[in-house]
């Protein structure tokens, strides 16, 4: 089973990407579907994060944006929730990998938001960097309910820069195009990587 990292910086487009490379065949895991997941009621990590953060708590459930505002910013704050997250996050995805396997899958495409920043592109067999131009980038997200400037620029900061990203991964899809366009990108780039790793 062929291992495909995908990652790119807030605003590139993963999500949308990501399902272009389910649409052709691949079985794929959403880390962020994942921590809504652990954060939604009866969630993994509900009742560890109210233990730390309890104003993050509403209805039983982690309340993503009261508890962004509560991190970001304060590195220990975020330190400590990573070191509770994380491994939660892993354990979800070790358990997709698992199940994708065992429905023989061909590839999984796991998309890891931080996947240069923590070290886990060793992990997969080729690197898939989503980018679009500066501008674009910030447009998409400037426009994401309760966002403003001084967030965004909070979160750029925790990600490795876009250039770097795109010089590590092993292909780069841009997501600055028409979406045909990009959706031929993915199925070129999910092509070549299925003629690399099964010899076809």
């Amino acid at each position: 089973m062929i291992r495909i990292g995908l990652t790119g910086s807030i605003g590139m487009g993963k999500s949308t990407v990501l399902q272009m490379f389910a649409d052709l065949g691949a079985a794929v895991w959403d880390a962020d579907a994942a921590v809504h997941r652990l954060y939604s009621k009866d969630g993994a990590a509900v009742a560890p994060i109210g233990e730390l953060f309890p104003d993050a708590m509403v209805d039983g459930a982690v309340d993503r944006a009261a508890l962004a505002k509560i991190v970001l910013g304060d590195t220990e704050a975020l330190a400590k929730l990573e070191a509770l997250v994380h491994p939660l996050v892993a354990e979800d995805r070790e358990a997709f990998m698992l199940s994708a396997a065992e429905a023989g899958a061909d590839a999984v495409v796991l998309d890891i938001p931080l996947l240069f920043e923590n070290g886990t592109e060793k992990f997969f067999d080729a690197t898939v960097v989503v980018s679009a131009p500066e501008e674009v980038q910030r447009e998409r997200v400037l426009a994401r309910p309760g966002m403003t400037e001084a967030k965004f620029e909070a979160i750029l900061k925790l990600q490795t820069p876009d250039a770097e990203k795109r010089q590590r991964a092993d292909y780069v899809i841009d997501t600055g195009l028409a979406l045909d366009e990009t959706g031929a990108q993915a199925a070129d780039v999910y092509g070549a990587i299925l003629r690399k790793f099964s010899g076809a």
